[in-house]
């Protein structure tokens, strides 16, 4: 058993010493897989790849029932975790960018700023809620390859299908996902 799966372990019956072990065990790994999702985004982010890891770690082990299968299954609900981060926080980029909490500023004081687009996560968010509902294990190899970053041969051991059935589902979903954000954008 490794430390990793070790320590998870002890999370889950409870140990709250094994939370501040398992960080500096997992930091890195989870920096790697947020600045490869944070290179994905569109540029102008006020979000950095450091606050979403900690952002996520958070959720991660303040959940009130973490259950993780082992060290595959906690990167895969870390990328879930950074998946729901990113689109609350294009969720509220759109809100504000429609009017929400605006206050008046005079002019002399207001400073322009520009951010990228948040439309492209919201899209494949959506998309990827339907695709869910449509076929949950394409939309679950859809969020181990595109947000945990794992490759075509993890997500499939993770899903319990052989590596062909992975190409197949990969190469459906990813038309199915093009074909729905075609559509409704």
């Amino acid at each position: 058993m490794s430390d990793v799966t070790r320590i998870l372990t002890a999370i889950e019956r409870g140990d709250a010493k094994a939370a501040d072990e398992l960080l500096p065990l997992v930091y890195e790994q989870l920096r790697r897989l947020a600045a490869r999702k944070m290179s994905q985004e569109p540029p102008g982010q006020t979000l950095q790849a450091t606050a979403l890891v900690h952002e996520a770690y958070i959720r991660l082990v303040g959940s009130e029932d973490p259950n993780w299968s082992g060290r595959t299954h906690f990167f895969a609900a870390a990328a879930e975790a950074m998946r729901r981060i990113l689109i609350d926080n294009a969720r509220r980029k759109q809100r504000l960018k429609r009017g929400g909490e605006q206050q008046r500023v005079p002019l002399e004081d207001a400073a322009v700023a520009i951010e990228g687009p948040s439309e492209d996560i919201l899209g494949l968010d959506e998309a990827l809620t339907k695709l869910a509902i449509e076929d949950p294990v394409k939309a679950d190899l859809v969020k181990l390859r595109y947000f945990a970053g794992l490759t075509i041969e993890q997500a499939a051991q993770m899903l319990g299908i052989s590596r062909a059935t992975a190409d197949r589902y990969w190469s459906y979903a990813r038309a199915w996902l093009f074909d729905e954000i075609s559509r409704s954008g």
